[in-house]
């Protein structure tokens, strides 16, 4: 009788061991203390080709650390969390070390390994949307912007390919989306966190003449006045709407002008000072995190946008400026207009036209109900509340 039920319980358990490790031969073991939790595995081989000895060992020894954890009244798999506020939202549950909040326009290597990539890294951003049309007229601007840049286009007419004529187009980092403005891209591709590694960013439109401008003798400039938010004067000669952006003969740099009687309700707000405008506006990357917070996802053209960029900077009349020893040309080429539609017995470029201007009213309204409804909520009362964008 003994004989036979301690056959049966042998045959019982060999059944239950063999649905636990189906797949596993186990050619040793060193039992410790207990069979579970603390299995030791000193070989494991393995039946498939496609898993290696290795992984089966570090999968049973998760498996092993995940029953003792258990056996200390603790689930890890499923009721333990790793709890780190100072994450990033989201992210609270990972382990603070593996975090990489941050990423880059860096390109890498499909091969080798990550450490052995080129260590050189570029500093600044330079982003221009584009068609393939205005090609000649891109092409002689990156050139004048060094390796120190990484080069960035946003393609509204779908047309990629056909720049690799350039050799400068291999290295450029290429985005592509029909019909689409540069604000449009740039709240989609130029998040904080991902343009962070870069000191300025650059968002330029594709009809600027680059003749008198280099990027490197720019942000000399730059540094040594300061500036938060810049753009290069313009030339005299170009299609220009403000004195401010106007280039000024004398001096390096100009941060406020004389417009015309009664644009400006103060010396120190746009457009007599605390401006730029957004065909080549140049931002700090301090000043680019709060520029892209401020970018309304629906309003793609940016219109009103430049009247209300001093927001973002502390004392913007003395942050914000017009670099006059480095100027471009304004041409003025309607290529983006262009990309409308026509509609009845209008123009495609008019329908273009009368939606930028209703942007502009609709983000006015926007940023002035903001401010009045924070002041409310502080129970602050300005004497005389207005908003001036």
């Amino acid at each position: 009788m003994r004989l036979t039920v301690a056959a049966f319980s042998g045959t019982i358990l060999g059944f239950f061991l063999g649905i636990l490790f189906p797949t596993l031969s186990l050619t040793k073991i060193n039992l410790q203390s207990s069979l579970f939790p603390s299995i030791g595995l000193a070989y494991v081989e393995d039946k498939y080709s496609e898993f290696s000895t290795k992984s089966i060992r570090d999968a049973l020894t998760s498996l092993a650390g995940n029953r003792r954890s258990k056996s200390n009244g603790f689930d890890t798999l499923d009721n333990t969390k790793i709890w780190v506020p100072t994450n990033p939202r989201g992210a609270e549950r990972l382990p603070a070390g593996i975090v990489k909040s941050k990423s880059d326009f860096y390109l890498r290597r499909l091969w080798g390994l990550p450490q052995k990539d080129p260590s050189f890294k570029p500093k600044y951003l330079v982003t221009f949307t584009v068609g393939y049309d205005q090609k000649d007229n891109i092409n002689a601007a990156v050139k004048k912007f060094s390796e120190n840049f990484t080069i960035m286009l946003f393609h509204y007419d779908g047309r990629v390919s056909e720049w690799d004529r350039f050799k400068w187009s291999k290295r450029a980092i290429h985005i592509s989306a029909r019909k689409q403005t540069k604000w449009w891209y740039a709240k989609r591709f130029l998040n904080p966190h991902i343009v962070a590694p870069y000191d300025y960013i650059f968002i330029w439109d594709e009809d600027l003449g680059t003749k008198h401008f280099d990027a490197e003798e720019y942000l000399k400039l730059v540094r040594k006045y300061d500036l938060e938010i810049s753009q290069p004067g313009l030339d005299p000669s170009s299609s220009y709407n403000w004195q401010m952006t106007k280039k000024k003969e004398h001096g390096e740099v100009h941060k406020d002008a004389k417009e015309r009687d009664g644009w400006c309700s103060s010396a120190q707000l746009p457009p007599c000072a605390a401006f730029v405008e957004i065909m080549a506006p140049v931002f700090s990357r301090d000043a680019w995190r709060c520029v892209w917070h401020m970018i309304q996802n629906d309003l793609i053209h940016g219109w009103g946008l430049d009247f209300a960029l001093r927001k973002c900077v502390k004392t913007p009349h003395k942050k914000i400026g017009v670099v006059d020893t480095q100027w471009v040309l304004h041409q003025s080429v309607p290529t983006l207009g262009n990309q409308g539609q026509a509609d009845g017995k209008r123009a495609p470029w008019e329908g273009v036209r009368e939606r930028c201007h209703k942007e502009w009213a609709m983000f006015q309204e926007r940023m002035a109900n903001a401010e009045r409804e924070y002041f409310q909520e502080m129970e602050i009362f300005p004497f005389n509340f207005s908003i001036d964008i």
